[in-house]
Formats: structure tokens, sequence, C-alpha cells
């Protein structure tokens, strides 16, 4: 199989870590070879991740170059088109519609772009965005929003609920697993 490249986008805080580490486990049970590779840019103080994602027969660098990426998983807006070089001729972003202010827009340095998905969308990009945030509270917890955004990734794998279940159970830890069973079910479900 050829190689497929996901990024996982976000800011520090989101939970794109624990996604990217969960997507591996669920890639490498199914047989495939996993490249994870992290970068945190003051992630700490609400600065950029991005975190690549490769699978296939055979995967030699764990890093994504630009035009590569066949998804990318965004939890914030600006994020995904912070990244949109990176996505290949056809890919899709999955995206929450949520924002979060950059600190240039926090100082009143910069204004946050208007109609971000509608400029996303006029580039031709198959764009899934929808408001993960909401879910999240639906399923008990804001900070569920990474298990929300993987349920709606999940929707284009060709992988049973009980395989994703299964790494899900593998990655959180007991007590937020009810939470986090709902939020990916409400995700995937949307």
């Amino acid at each position: 199989m050829k190689t497929k490249n996901i990024m996982i986008v976000g800011v520090g805080g989101q939970g794109t870590l624990l996604a990217s580490k969960l997507l591996g486990k669920l890639l490498i049970t199914k047989g495939y070879d996993v490249k994870v590779s992290e970068v945190h840019g003051m992630s700490q103080r609400g600065g950029s991740v991005v975190t690549y994602v490769r699978y296939g027969d055979k995967v030699y660098s764990p890093i994504i170059d630009r035009g590569e990426a066949d998804i990318i998983l965004s939890f914030e807006m600006l994020e995904a088109a912070r990244w949109l070089e990176y996505l290949r001729k056809g890919g899709t972003v999955i995206t929450n519609s949520q924002q979060t202010n950059p600190m240039p827009v926090i100082t009143g340095a910069a204004v946050y772009p208007d109609v971000l998905d509608e400029k996303i969308r006029a580039l031709g990009v198959n764009l899934d965005c929808f408001d993960a945030l909401s879910l999240a509270n639906e399923a008990g917890s804001s900070k569920a929003v990474n298990l929300v955004l993987l349920g709606r990734l999940s929707k284009y794998f060709d992988f049973s609920e009980e395989e994703w279940m299964t790494a899900i159970e593998q990655s959180v830890p007991p007590k937020f697993l009810e939470i986090n069973k709902k939020a990916f079910d409400l995700g995937k479900n949307f």
C-alpha cells in the first residue's frame, strides 16, 4: 500500500498529541508500518502544534512535505488555513469551526480572518467543517474535542467501531473513558 499521510494540527492543550497517539496505535494494530512525529511550537503557551501520522506497507520517514498530506485534521480554523500548503491536490481538511485567537489577535496587533471556511473552499479544498466543541460539550467535556474529531475522521477509514473503541480504551484514562467514547460517537454520527 502506498504511504498515506495525515497531519493533526491545533493549538497547545487541545489534545492533538493524544489524538495522534490513538490513531497511531490503531494503525499499528491493523498491520501498517506507522511513523508519528510531533512538532511543538510554544505549545505550552497556546502556540501551534502539528503531528505527522504516516502509514503504509513501509514508511521511511515521519515527516510530511508540502503537498503530501491526504488529510489535515484541524482543531481550529486558523490552524487549518495555516497548514493548507501541505495538503495534496484532492486532499481533505476536517476541521473544528472553533476559533482560538492567537497572541497577535489577543494583543490587538492583528485581526482574526473572516469567513475562513469560505476562503478554504474557494481554493478547491474538500472541507469537512463542523462545531466539534459543541459536540464535546454535549458529551460532557470541552476537552473531548479531540475524540469528536477522531470520530469524524473515522468516517474516512474502513475500520470497525470495535477497533476504534479498543484504541480509545488503550489510550484514554479509565475515568474519562465514557465521555471520550460518547464524544467519538457524536463526531462519527454528526
